[in-house]
């Protein structure tokens, strides 16, 4: 087997150390302020399996650098309004990477530590598409 020279978890710790992370009750307080955007960069098919968190942007993770770049032409408004925008996966390593990404790109953002999978078993409230 191919040696790797950083791992996952490694270029995940790194990501973390350089990120603000926020717990899954805090965020839960701050559903409904209309100044925190979530972001939620999970596959569509995670979406319909699992439900979302209400009033969350979709944002497939494999688009976020153009969506997020207002000289691409793939850039959504959303993220051109002055929020905090608070971005999670289902574990919290695509959204540490994601976040890494974007800070370096000079875009603000924060991840949810824990990402969905503790989401409703913490008391946050869970939607599913139609």
């Amino acid at each position: 087997m191919k040696k790797l020279k950083t791992t996952a978890t490694e270029m995940v710790a790194k990501a973390r150390a350089e990120i603000r992370e926020i717990e899954t009750p805090d965020l839960i307080a701050k559903l409904g302020d209309p100044n925190v955007v979530v972001v939620d960069i999970r596959d569509v098919r995670e979406r319909q399996r699992s439900g979302y968190i209400p009033g969350s942007f979709h944002a497939p993770r494999g688009m976020i650098e153009f969506w997020v770049d207002p000289d691409s032409p793939y850039f959504k408004p959303i993220f051109g309004e002055d929020k905090t925008f608070v971005f999670h996966c289902a574990s919290g390593w695509r959204s540490a990477l994601t976040v890494q990404t974007l800070q370096n790109m000079g875009f603000e953002a924060a991840h949810l530590r824990e990402g969905f999978s503790t989401w409703e078993k913490q008391g946050g409230p869970v939607e599913f598409p139609e």
